[in-house]
């Protein structure tokens, strides 16, 4: 069992950068791909990042690339999402989620969730 917890949201103006992290509880962390998504009122979950157990393989949403980086710190177990160039569409709750399905790019493919945090990008 993965017990996740997300922190670091809140309301920033375009072009700010803000910085989320998940905490997550458990010694098999290292073991899971680690993953962002985001939902916005009235729209599904989508993906916006995801990161392998070692950190060795990064993946992004087109929409996000160039601008959002993801780490994690496995000593820590300790997963990282910093977001910069923040644009008013980025505006969603942010959710951590852990699994070890290849389907990463999907919300199918994990096994846990965080409560999510709210980020709010203003003009």
């Amino acid at each position: 069992q993965v017990h996740l917890v997300e922190s670091g949201g809140g309301l920033v103006q375009a072009g700010g950068s803000l910085r989320l992290s998940c905490a997550a509880s458990g010694r098999t962390f290292s073991s899971y791909t680690m993953g962002w998504f985001r939902q916005a009122p009235g729209k599904e979950r989508e993906f916006v990042t995801a990161i392998t157990g070692t950190g060795s393989n990064t993946y992004y949403a087109d929409s996000v690339k160039g601008r959002f980086t993801i780490s994690r710190d496995n000593a820590e177990n300790t997963v990282y999402l910093q977001m910069n160039s923040l644009k008013p569409e980025d505006t969603a709750v942010y959710f951590c989620a852990g699994g070890r399905s290849f389907f990463l790019r999907n919300p199918n493919g994990y096994d846990y969730w965080g409560q999510g945090t709210q980020v709010t990008v203003s003009t």
